[in-house]
């Protein structure tokens, strides 16, 4: 049943947020954690997160756009770093509101709130008919590769900041999902620098072939995902970021995720 389960969410879930560019590790570690300890169940998302990726580079990676990549990307690389270690120093921060919902308990945390409110704003800017038109300037690239970076590495939810900003840079659809995956590689490997204590001890070992049926798995969702990138449009695409972003800022916001 493990693997069903586990294999049924990478399959759907690496073909949804092959259009989203995020999303795969906000569903696949609640699934991993299931039926492991958090901490593995973060190094094996980690995993099968990188490896997905790499798998669509193979598929999308030459429609990238080299000159965001550059831009956004180097300073979202090192933004992250920064996020990150700040994390580290004030992961004591007290929850602005603790609550229990169906057993569990819930912590809204002042970080996360604010990305929830960014989230959803940039969201609104894909719906709403004045703002829908609205494209980044090319000079405002390493400033939100640098508020992507800084907040993801504080909170661990980079991919949507970076699909926030990506899908206003008035890229093609597929040059958009191409851009996102490979920024999401170069983050990826740094993740797992981090995770190595994780990713390389028994407990993983023994799971390698869970592990190859979920990694398999996305690929097959991240296969079937492009094939359909042809068939959408930009409008729809769109639309579709905008949506998820609003579901993943409300989850964010509410302490959920």
């Amino acid at each position: 049943m493990d693997y069903f389960i586990i294999c049924i969410f990478a399959l759907f879930g690496s073909g949804l947020t092959l259009f989203s560019g995020f999303g795969l590790g906000t569903i696949l570690v609640p699934v991993f954690g299931l039926f492991f300890p958090i901490e593995l169940a973060i190094a094996l998302t980690a995993i099968v997160h990188f490896l997905t990726n790499l798998f669509k580079l193979g598929l999308v990676g030459k429609h990238a756009n080299k000159k965001i990549i550059f831009k956004f990307g180097l300073p979202s690389l090192l933004a992250s770093l920064i996020g990150a270690y700040i994390l580290n120093r004030i992961s004591a921060a007290q929850a602005l509101y603790v609550y229990e919902w169906m057993g569990r308990e819930f912590m809204i945390m002042p970080v996360k709130v604010l990305i929830a409110l960014l989230l959803i704003f940039f969201a609104l800017m894909d719906v709403m008919p004045r703002l829908a038109n609205l494209h980044l300037d090319k000079k405002y690239l390493p400033l939100g590769g640098l508020l992507s970076g800084f907040f993801g590495g504080l909170s661990g939810n980079q991919g949507a900041l970076r699909s926030a900003f990506l899908i206003k840079a008035n890229l093609s659809k597929e040059s958009y999902i191409a851009t996102g995956v490979v920024i999401a590689c170069v983050i990826d490997i740094t993740r797992l620098s981090v995770y190595a204590t994780h990713v390389f001890n028994p407990s993983t070992l023994q799971n390698v072939p869970l592990l190859l049926a979920a990694t398999l798995s996305a690929f097959v969702g991240a296969y079937i995902g492009n094939k359909l990138v042809k068939k959408i449009t930009v409008k729809f695409m769109h639309y579709l970021v905008a949506g998820m972003l609003v579901i993943f800022g409300l989850l964010l916001g509410c302490g959920i995720i």
